[in-house]
Order: C-alpha cells, then structure tokens, then sequence
C-alpha cells in the first residue's frame, strides 16, 4: 500500500483454501444434480457446518423442494433466511420449508417424509466432538447411532430413493465413542441395505472440514488475534483436510453413485501437521512465529498434549479394497460388515442399555458391532463419572421394556400396551 501497488479495499480476509495444501477438488455438476434436479430432497443438521453447506449447493440444482430438518431453532432460522435470500436473488423456483425435530424420533420423521414426498435425504445431523461424546455417551449414541436407524428406517418405509449418511475418518479404527457411533451407523445402513432394493444406502467418509463448527482453524485465528499463544496438542499430530463446500459437494456425487451399501471417501493427498497448519496460518495473518529460531517473533505455539480419546492420525479405509468410480477423486470402499439379524440384535438391547443409562453396557455394545472399537475401562461420561455407578433402572422396568420392544419389532403390542417407537 505504501508503494501504492495495492489499496486497503483489497484487503481481505484469510481464505481457509490458503491453508489446504493441495488444489480443491473440482466437482462434476451432471454427479451432484442426479439425486437432487427435479426432486423433493430433505437435508437433516440443516443448520449446521454441512448440513447448511448442502443446503446452499442443493437450491442450486432445481430441487422441486428442499426440507430443512433441524432441532435448533436458532441454526433453522437462520438457514431458511438465507436460503430464501438466495432463491429471491437469483429466481430460483424452489419449495423450502423448514422444519423443527430430532432424527431420532421415528414417527416424526416418518410423517415428514411421507408428508412431502421426499426422494433424497441427506443425513448430517450428529454430534461430532470428540470429547463432548466421550463425556456424554449415552447422547452422544443416541443421536449418531439411533437417529441414524430411525430415520432410515423411515426412508425405507416412505419410499425414499436414496439416503445419504455424512460420516468421518474418526470412523476408521476408532480410538472413541464418537469415532465408533459413527461406524456403527454406517454398519447400520449396510445391514438395511440388505432388506431393500428400492433405497439405495451410501456413506462418505471424509476428514476434518476447515472453518467447520469446532475446527481448528476458527479457534487458531481467536488465539491469534488475542495475540497468542496458539495452542496445538501435538508437534507430529496429523490430519487430512478439506473445504466446507468440497465436503458437501463429495457428499451431493457420492449419491448420484451408489449403487447401495457403498462407503466412498475423497483422495484428499497427503495429510496437513497441525503444526504446519498453525504456524502458516500466522503468517496469513501477517504476523512470525514466536520459536527458539525467532524469540523476537509475534505468536508463541505452546503444545498441550493428546486430547481425550484423541489419536495422533487418522485414516480413511478399512482395509485396502477400494474401487474407482465416475470422479478421479473419489474411491469406493469395499468393507466388512454385519448381517442385519446380527444388526437388529445389537440394536435392540442397546435401545435397553440407553433407557437403563447403562454406559458400561451401551459400551460393550459398540465394541461387540465395531470389530475395531475396544472401549476403554475407564467410563468418561460425566453423570456416571459423578455418581460412582449409575444407578440402573429397577430390573423389571428393563425386562418390561426389552419385552415391549420385542413385541414391537413383531407388530403385536403387549396386552393393555401400545408399541414403542
């Protein structure tokens, strides 16, 4: 600016691509618009990092309508707003309506599907961080496990075409609740697929997403601004990394390509260190490095340690059988999985173990489904942490329950009983 080869309008901004390390993966608009051009599409998270991310792209496509299901009524509020800013400014002729509820009650997102007549959903909704699910286990299946079941099992009873589950690398080899919530329900999916031809089940499993809700990025550039220091948990922690629209447009091709039961994941190249991320973001931001090479340097970076259940890398296959399909960038997996009898089992007495607020049980559980998974003896969950041992449900209550179930499951409620969701 002083040399008067740049003006302060062009200042901007950094650009969390800045920070990526690779070229962003281009999209194939004919992919992304096959399950969306001319449908009813419903989006669950609609509000969130993703899920508001798939919305932006989804309107873009000519859906006839798109459902926004989400249990925040800030994040739908805000969502509905900007989407109708888009439609108004750009004439789009597109149906939105949003809604408030939880995936995980069954009967609700039933009725929503049947009610507009969705072809396409989109399953975003999930709790994500690592430690908050390590602290609150019994949520933390209820809503990546549970809400994943119900909701395609009320795509499989409305006729929906296709449904597509946003997962994560933390599912590979899980070393946490979250990372093994999220497996178990794409085992879930695989073992529907089994009972249906006319839904087509798919997954995609990326890695972390910059600038998303509890990423790195956001909390970095706080620090920094604060003037440091940056707080990194590791010197050799390693991560894959894409853009919020790269994720949501993987997810949108994904589904244009599965054929049922698929896991696909991007070639997202080599995997950024934490610390390489950190330190180049301070120098976006125009400032050094405070280090033993630059004591006279802006931001200190302290390490902190591993977090909870936090591994020091990740991957993004089981095994190495993958596939190509009809982008370069992205791989089908080809991976073990549970006969749905075997599924439906698990399910069930986990349905008994969450309503006893049984962590040890709901544990066992996940570890008996995700071959990869061995839960930790040591309980995090923070109200069983704090009364000792949880107190169980009376053992009549629980067997009264674990009977409904089963009755429910057969279609014939108990005498004087009506079936449970």
């Amino acid at each position: 600016m002083i040399s008067g080869k740049a003006q302060i309008n062009e200042l901007r901004d950094v650009d969390v691509s800045d920070l990526l390390g690779r070229d962003p993966v281009s999209p194939k608009p004919k992919l992304a618009g096959s399950c969306i051009t001319g449908k009813s599409v419903l989006v669950t998270g609609a509000g969130g990092s993703i899920g508001s991310e798939l919305c932006r792209q989804i309107i873009r496509l000519g859906p006839t309508r798109l459902v926004l299901f989400e249990m925040s009524e800030l994040a739908l509020y805000t969502i509905e707003r900007e989407l109708a800013d888009i439609a108004s400014h750009e004439q789009l002729s597109v149906e939105i309506v949003p809604l408030l509820g939880n995936a995980h009650h069954r009967h609700r997102v039933r009725e929503v599907l049947a009610t507009f007549g969705v072809h396409t959903v989109y399953h975003a909704a999930a709790y994500k961080h690592v430690p908050i699910v390590e602290y609150n286990v019994v949520e933390g299946i209820h809503n990546n496990v549970i809400s994943t079941w119900y909701t395609a099992e009320a795509a499989l009873e409305t006729g929906v075409e296709t449904f597509v589950l946003v997962s994560t690398d933390k599912a590979v080899n899980p070393a946490n609740v979250m990372g093994a919530t999220k497996r178990f329900a794409e085992l879930v999916l695989q073992g529907l697929q089994e009972r249906t031809t006319q839904t087509r089940f798919c997954m995609v499993r990326f890695g972390n997403v910059l600038a998303s809700s509890g990423s790195v990025v956001p909390l970095f550039q706080e620090q920094i601004r604060r003037g440091g220091p940056v707080t990194v948990t590791h010197p050799e922690v390693i991560r894959y990394f894409m853009t919020i629209p790269e994720a949501a447009q993987l997810v949108l091709q994904a589904g244009s390509m599965a054929k049922g039961g698929d896991v696909f994941v991007l070639d997202m190249g080599r995997p950024v260190r934490i610390d390489d991320l950190a330190r180049r973001l301070v120098n976006l931001m125009g400032l050094t490095v405070r280090d033993a090479g630059n004591p006279d340097g802006d931001i200190a970076i302290e390490y902190t340690g591993l977090r909870t259940a936090e591994k020091l890398f990740e991957e993004l296959l089981i095994g190495s059988n993958v596939t190509g399909t009809d982008h370069p960038m992205i791989m089908r997996a080809m991976e073990h999985h549970l006969p749905w009898s075997k599924m439906q089992e698990v399910l069930n007495d986990l349905l008994v173990a969450l309503a006893s607020f049984d962590c040890h049980r709901a544990l066992a559980l996940l570890s008996e489904a995700v071959a990869e998974y061995h839960a930790e003896l040591d309980i995090r969950d923070s109200v069983w942490k704090r009364k000792a041992v949880l107190p169980h449900a009376p053992a009549a209550k629980v067997a009264d329950f674990a009977a409904k179930r089963r009755q429910s499951e057969a279609g014939k409620p108990a005498p004087g009983q009506s079936p449970i969701a």
